[in-house]
């Protein structure tokens, strides 16, 4: 008598957006790849907007000793991240921060490896009322050294990097370009290009069929 085995659903992995411009990821995430891997519930993206737990007056407000700009509230930024994290025994919370720690393919794969719920708060204006960092543990982190206008678009680039880390987003694990020998200059057809009077050619190395030169030809670039 044959054994049925049932079978194992896994879990998305799920990244909780606090945001006050949730609109600001629609175009991205609605896209290519993410796309494809929020609609086979690979991944799976939520929205936390701090403006929904403000009951009266703004979510910001001019920032305490002087300066330029507006601050988000800690309060309303609180809640959302309480709301995320709501009984999840294994989540990690992400503060976006240009004095953060780098974030790398390295880290990308801890974080896919490690957790099933990530959040990402992302600031806006002159920043986040800093006692945010005080109530909860959370790890600050920078995609890199420069000051961006927003969280927006950090908050994609983590998503992005760390979603191609979950098994069967890219379809196949050798699709991720640090498991593979890879370089700076790809080709394809047609052979030969030509633009004003200038004929461009695949080089031939990558003609030849010879896997042990094409792959010592690629670590080269």
């Amino acid at each position: 008598m044959k054994k049925k085995w049932a079978s194992v659903k896994v879990r998305a992995m799920v990244f909780h957006i606090i945001t006050i411009f949730p609109e600001s990821f629609e175009s991205y995430l609605g896209e290519s790849i993410l796309a494809r891997a929020i609609k086979s519930k690979k991944i799976q993206i939520k929205f936390y907007n701090p403006r929904d737990y403000v009951k009266e007056g703004r979510v910001d407000f001019k920032p305490y000793g002087g300066g330029p700009g507006m601050v988000v509230k800690a309060e309303p930024v609180i809640k959302a991240v309480a709301k995320a994290v709501g009984r999840k025994k294994s989540v990690q919370i992400l503060f976006l921060s240009p004095s953060g720690k780098k974030f790398d393919n390295v880290l990308a794969r801890k974080y896919s490896q490690k957790f099933k719920d990530i959040v990402i708060v992302c600031g806006n204006y002159e920043g986040i009322d800093a006692r945010v960092k005080k109530v909860f543990k959370m790890q600050e982190v920078s995609i890199g050294d420069y000051v961006l206008t927003g969280g927006a678009l950090p908050a994609m680039i983590l998503i992005d990097v760390i979603s191609r880390q979950v098994k069967g987003v890219l379809g196949k694990e050798e699709s991720l370009e640090e498991n593979r020998v890879s370089s700076s200059e790809v080709y394809t057809r047609p052979e030969v290009i030509k633009y004003k009077n200038k004929k461009y050619k695949v080089p031939e190395i990558l003609l030849s069929g010879h896997h042990k030169k094409i792959e010592e030809w690629k670590k080269g670039k």
